[in-house]
């Protein structure tokens, strides 16, 4: 970004979470200062007409550092190696924040909004306030991929679901996202997921 922008790309200048208008190369954008793979960044929005310019711009800036093109792909492995919440499987109306390890994103006095009061009777209620969270878990298969909906099983109790799974590129396993019985959410604490293996006929 220093090599096509004027403006300051510093942790200090532009903190995370911040979002500022810059110039990259002659395009004006909006800067965010958050990305969804884990690694420090930012998303940059620009009117539609300055798309390929932007990219052109960016990319020629890349070439000397061995910038490369990841689809999404790339994203969803890095996001679930991270950590990052998918709304609509991970998170949804059917999960409060705290459960899905968000309690820290609540603002319950920035004014009244829906759902306030449920989540303030959560709160009060710590621990107790908690029956199940989302947890990451690893498959000790990991040629194994989980895609959502596949159950989590304590001995032949079903405990919960998967939520999203995926392989994680970058620490080589099968990673998959769960919300279970608190019970079950410590740590080392094993559990089964049942998946669905395609068996590939040999040729003959």
């Amino acid at each position: 970004m220093e090599h096509v922008s004027e403006d300051d790309f510093s942790n200090a200048a532009f903190p995370y979470l911040t979002a500022q208008q810059v110039t990259v190369g002659d395009i004006p954008a909006l800067a965010l200062r958050v990305t969804y793979v884990g690694e420090l960044g930012w998303e940059i929005y620009a009117p539609m007409e300055y798309g390929l310019k932007l990219w052109d711009t960016l990319w020629q800036a890349g070439q000397a550092f061995g910038i490369v093109a990841a689809g999404y792909n790339a994203i969803e492995s890095l996001r679930l190696e991270k950590g990052y919440r998918y709304w609509s499987s991970d998170i949804h109306s059917e999960y409060n924040p705290y459960e899905a390890g968000l309690g820290f994103a609540v603002k319950l006095k920035k004014g009244d909004f829906s759902g306030r009061e449920a989540l303030e009777r959560v709160k009060a209620l710590g621990a107790r306030g908690i029956s199940r969270k989302l947890c990451c878990l690893t498959l000790d298969n990991p040629s194994a991929v989980a895609l959502g909906g596949e159950p989590l099983l304590a001995g032949e109790r079903v405990v919960g679901r998967v939520t999203s799974g995926g392989y994680g590129y970058t620490v080589r396993q099968s990673i998959i996202y769960g919300y279970l019985p608190t019970e079950y959410a410590d740590p080392g604490t094993i559990v089964e997921v049942q998946l669905l293996v395609h068996a590939i006929a040999p040729q003959s």
